[in-house]
């Protein structure tokens, strides 16, 4: 495999200006051909600009990018031809049956009539959805729905799916069945590029992107971006724990402080004893249980990370 075959998608200083707005500012990350990428971050962060830009829809203001060898900007056209994308609300037919979404979504990516049937029937059996090929989109739970735009978006079998947002209305146990499709897809050999705003599903990716007003300031896989906070988180069990969040935040020996449950997670600055959080807790007034060693999770560095990049 060429170093070109190997990335899927190349981003260097990619940036997008609105008037005085800068919405993605200088941003550079690779995607390898394959892989399931998330791109994380509040609203507003520029995930969606930047997925914008990569599908050829809007041209950047400076800086360049490549999807699948081909330039945003001068190969804008060939780029949504040979990519697939699906949106929180991806425009599906509610007067269609799920079979004539299916083909019409067929016939606008290309798929030649000689072609069409066949694809269409892989496409309800791979997403399981041959028992519900004459039901209206509208009659479909959210779940199914989902299931036919992911189908739609992959109906001319692209190399790379960008998924922005595409289980922000779905239920727990369609969302995971959701990621099974995703990650089926994947080992096809398709690139899927998704954004998401929940963290047990950013664990599911094979690398993760974090941005934060229109600023990338992560970049790593899971693993990597937990263990890059290093061993100073503590877990704390305090009541009241709302009034415990409020004497810990904004001390500067704190990092960023979250309630995870009825439980705090707190990243202590470098060095800083653990004890100290209970010595302030109870100068406070609070009562204070326990305070132990924990692992960062996912969703602590997601508001670490963000609590540095606001600070700054």
């Amino acid at each position: 495999m060429s170093a070109a075959q190997a990335v899927a998608v190349e981003t260097v200083e990619l940036t997008k200006r609105f008037g005085e707005f800068t919405a993605v500012d200088r941003v550079t990350f690779e995607v390898e051909t394959g892989e399931v990428f998330g791109f994380l971050g509040p609203n507003g962060s520029g995930k969606t600009t930047t997925i914008r830009m990569l599908c050829g829809i809007i041209p950047p203001s400076s800086g360049s990018a490549q999807v699948l060898g081909l330039d945003v900007v001068r190969d804008s056209e060939r780029i949504k031809h040979e990519i697939g994308y699906m949106s929180q609300k991806f425009a599906l037919y509610n007067d269609l049956t799920v079979r004539e979404n299916l083909s019409f979504y067929a016939r606008v990516y290309g798929v030649s009539r000689a072609e069409r049937g066949a694809r269409i029937d892989a496409m309800l059996d791979r997403f399981d959805l041959t028992a519900t090929h004459h039901t209206l989109v509208n009659d479909l739970p959210s779940g199914l729905r989902q299931r036919v735009a992911f189908a739609a978006a992959a109906i001319h079998q692209p190399s790379i799916l960008f998924l922005d947002e595409p289980t922000a209305a779905v239920d727990p146990a369609a969302r995971r069945g959701f990621w099974d499709m995703i990650y089926d897809t994947a080992a096809s050999g398709t690139t899927v590029f998704v954004t998401t705003h929940y963290m047990d599903e950013a664990e599911y990716c094979h690398r993760l992107a974090f941005m934060s007003r229109g600023k990338l300031i992560a970049y790593d896989s899971p693993a990597a971006i937990r263990q890059s906070l290093g061993a100073d988180m503590v877990e704390v069990d305090a009541t009241p724990a709302a009034a415990a969040l409020d004497a810990l935040v904004g001390q500067p020996w704190v990092r960023a402080a979250t309630l995870m449950g009825v439980r705090l997670h707190v990243m202590l600055q470098p060095g800083v004893p653990h004890e100290r959080v209970r010595e302030h807790l109870t100068s406070a007034g609070v009562t204070v249980a326990s305070v132990e060693p924990a692992t960062p999770a996912l969703e602590d560095a997601f508001v670490t990370l963000m609590t540095g990049a606001t600070a700054g």
